[in-house]
């Protein structure tokens, strides 16, 4: 099969790329940079050149390829509504040449309710900060009914580790770093769920070879890792000492991350192991990050 992949010179679009490669398929990759494309070709990939606000080249892309897997997204915190408004666009513009193929884009756990085991029959929060998110796997639903694309979206976990990480483990800790102390919030009972890159790579190519038509998948190997553990690994790490605030205390230190410390999502992936056969393989987070992190 020959796949478009979006953010496929990311962090976790290497893996994917690797991933459909390396079990026979083709990986037409965008790029948006020089350096982007050059690490596409490292790869094994064939380079097309664009980005998300360039609709046209995202056309052409889904045009010239069997599937999608969409993996680019805006990261800025501060201009979620507006990533997520680009995100539906560029879905929109996937799904244009894609009747009766796959469309398989990215969503989060975190966008299910939190406080209770999350699973693939989950429904996405619809209010509050995750809920702009939840509005793509909207939209891929509603494409799915109306155009025959095979839209399927795969929840990520708020941590896919691994080797270059530069998502939520680092950010905390580099704001662990300003703030002179390694930070969790109140108990540090809340639970985040994980995954190793590479085994979320697996999900996705999966996902785009035998996924159902509106279905949702989880790419989460450890159910719910205490944020207190997490924290308390880069406490150890880092040599910063370990201390407890309350939101309102972590807010001016942490910003966003104090509500993400602080939210407890605990995720299942039972259903996406039963339907795709997928079996995470890979180191789990807190030995990864004692063994291959800073």
């Amino acid at each position: 099969m020959r796949v478009f992949v979006t953010g496929a010179a990311g962090f976790v679009g290497r893996a994917v790329t690797q991933e459909l490669i390396q079990n026979g398929h083709q990986v037409l990759g965008l790029a948006r940079s020089d350096a982007s494309a050059e690490t596409l070709t490292k790869l094994g990939a064939e380079v097309h050149r664009g980005d998300l606000d360039d609709l046209e080249s995202l056309k052409s892309g889904a045009a010239a390829a069997d599937g999608v897997i969409h993996l680019a997204f805006g990261h800025d915190f501060t201009k979620m509504a507006e990533n997520c408004a680009t995100d539906r666009a560029a879905i929109s513009a996937l799904a244009e040449s894609l009747a009766g193929k796959p469309l398989v884009i990215t969503g989060g756990t975190m966008s299910c309710k939190h406080g209770e085991l999350a699973t693939e029959d989950s429904e996405g929060e619809r209010v509050g900060p995750g809920a702009d998110r939840v509005k793509s796997s909207d939209l891929l639903d509603q494409l799915t009914k109306e155009k025959g694309v095979r839209g399927i979206t795969v929840r990520l976990p708020p941590t896919v580790h691994g080797a270059e990480d530069k998502g939520f483990i680092m950010i905390v800790a580099g704001l662990s770093q300003k703030a002179g102390a390694a930070i969790y919030i109140d108990e540090g009972k809340s639970r985040w769920p994980t995954v190793h890159r590479q085994d979320a790579a697996v999900v996705f190519r999966l996902a785009l070879e035998k996924g159902r038509p509106g279905a949702v998948y989880h790419a989460v190997a450890q159910e719910g890792v205490p944020t207190k553990d997490i924290v308390t690994v880069i406490s150890k790490k880092t040599g910063l000492p370990l201390e407890s605030k309350s939101i309102p205390e972590a807010l001016p230190l942490l910003g966003f991350f104090a509500h993400a410390l602080a939210a407890d999502n605990p995720a299942s992936s039972e259903k996406t192991k039963q339907e795709l056969g997928w079996a995470p393989t890979q180191i789990e987070l807190l030995p990864d990050i004692e063994q291959n992190y800073f």
